[in-house]
């Protein structure tokens, strides 16, 4: 079972249909929307401040999110999909957004809807990215945003609605 752990008078609030796998760590003022999945070794650690989390959401294996205390807050929008060991810190995430593997999005740092975060790409504090694709460190678009740009981003979080019912099974 995922350690689902209350701090400082805030409990986690996890929505309908959700999958915590079992070394997922959730703690403190979290609120988690329906039909999300959090994979092995992802933490959500809302100590010092709110962790917001929209519906349709994956966090993938070892992706943390956190924030700076009293002064940023994580917001993460609808069919969202945090890619394996990326990090978001105090960060807004729009709807319809795939954060690659390994990315890190810093605080205050917002990410518009239908948009890309590519594998490794850190995207600095304060940064207020319009719809596209953004790689590099520091992350630069890389190319607009389309339809393929969106249905790709959501075909992802679709799938992951599928891999969260395998391992809801009994």
């Amino acid at each position: 079972m995922a350690l689902v752990r209350n701090v400082r008078g805030f409990e986690p609030k996890i929505g309908k249909n959700c999958f915590l796998a079992e070394t997922a760590v959730v703690i403190g003022d979290v609120v988690v929307g329906d039909d999300c999945s959090i994979w092995y070794g992802a933490i959500l650690r809302g100590d010092v401040n709110a962790i917001r989390i929209g519906n349709r959401v994956n966090i993938q294996d070892g992706a943390v999110l956190h924030t700076l205390y009293e002064r940023s807050i994580v917001e993460i929008g609808d069919d969202v999909s945090v890619g394996h060991n990326a990090i978001i810190h105090g960060a807004k995430v729009g709807n319809n957004v795939l954060v690659g593997m390994g990315a890190i999005l810093l605080d205050n740092a917002v990410i518009s809807d239908n948009t890309i975060i590519a594998a490794g790409a850190v995207v600095l504090s304060n940064e207020i990215l319009e719809p596209g694709i953004y790689a590099g460190v520091p992350a630069k678009k890389v190319k607009d945003s389309d339809a393929k740009l969106v249905e790709m981003v959501k075909k992802n979080a679709e799938g992951y609605l599928m891999y969260k019912d395998w391992f809801k099974e009994k």
